[in-house]
């Protein structure tokens, strides 16, 4: 990891998405930029604090899943986003202390903080690429990522609330097929993303107005467009639903699905 060319390229001046999640995740490493764009949408949608709380709980259920239940031991964490209580390896590695795990991201202040991502246990190992979901083949062919994954076993795909930043379908929808192609049979693909399903049709003007301000463009998609990037490939079951009624693991009350509008859905590559 550069240390100083990330300092060389952070500018606090404009929001991003990573630190943007932090804040709404009750974090420290966000600036103004960041929470003004927070805030603007969260006045369109004012129950994303909650959002950003159930999609990271989706993580941990569908890590602790494939980790236990499909013996995975590699994970391909593209959006990582600051670090924070559950980390991909923290969780994977709790379980089998073998997993390995590669963390991408494009925010500077990440690779700042990434030192907190290669607290691997002895065991296993982890790694950290600099570099946009946009250019899957700077990803694919980075070499700290071949130096900790082995591509001819299974890993897991994790694009975890971060495709809805790609507004374009045709480009999104080759995003993944370009990456989980480049993966063996018996890999997994996991998925959330930000829905308009359950908004009313003042509830989603009220959003679109919300994204012109916020400065960080992103787009809702219906289930119909989100199962597409799952084309191809087998679902686990529950297929696709709310990221709160994911294999939801406690008795707590849970969130209406409006409230969070957020989908999920965990594919394997046959």
């Amino acid at each position: 990891m550069n240390s100083e060319s990330a300092r060389e390229r952070f500018d606090i001046s404009k929001p991003h998405p990573a630190r943007r999640y932090d804040y709404w995740l009750g974090g420290k490493d966000n600036y103004p930029a960041d929470r003004e764009s927070a805030d603007a949408v969260a006045e369109g949608f004012p129950t994303v604090r909650l959002a950003a709380v159930e999609n990271r709980s989706f993580l941990r259920r569908a890590v602790t899943f494939l980790s236990t239940e499909m013996g995975v031991r590699q994970y391909l964490d593209i959006g990582a986003g600051l670090p924070t209580a559950g980390n991909v390896h923290e969780i994977a590695q709790d379980i089998a202390p073998e997993s390995r795990i590669v963390y991408v991201d494009n925010d500077p202040i990440v690779l700042l903080h990434g030192r907190e991502l290669l607290d691997s246990s002895p065991e296993g190992a982890t790694a950290y690429v600099d570099a946009d979901l946009r250019e899957p083949r700077q990803i694919l062919d980075a070499p700290e990522l071949h130096e900790v994954l082995d591509l001819s076993k299974p890993v897991a795909l994790m694009l975890v609330a971060v495709l809805h930043f790609i507004t374009d379908n045709d480009e999104a929808y080759r995003l993944v097929r370009t990456l989980y192609e480049a993966l063996p049979s018996g890999s997994y693909v996991v998925l959330s993303h930000g829905t308009n399903d359950f908004l009313t049709a003042e509830d989603l003007a009220e959003s679109d107005a919300a994204n012109l301000r916020s400065g960080v463009p992103f787009r809702l998609r219906s289930t119909a467009e989100f199962t597409a990037f799952f084309d191809g490939l087998d679902l686990v079951p529950p297929a696709i639903t709310s990221v709160i009624h994911w294999r939801p693991d406690s008795w707590r009350p849970h969130p209406r699905a409006e409230a969070v509008s957020m989908l999920a859905g965990v594919a394997r590559i046959p």
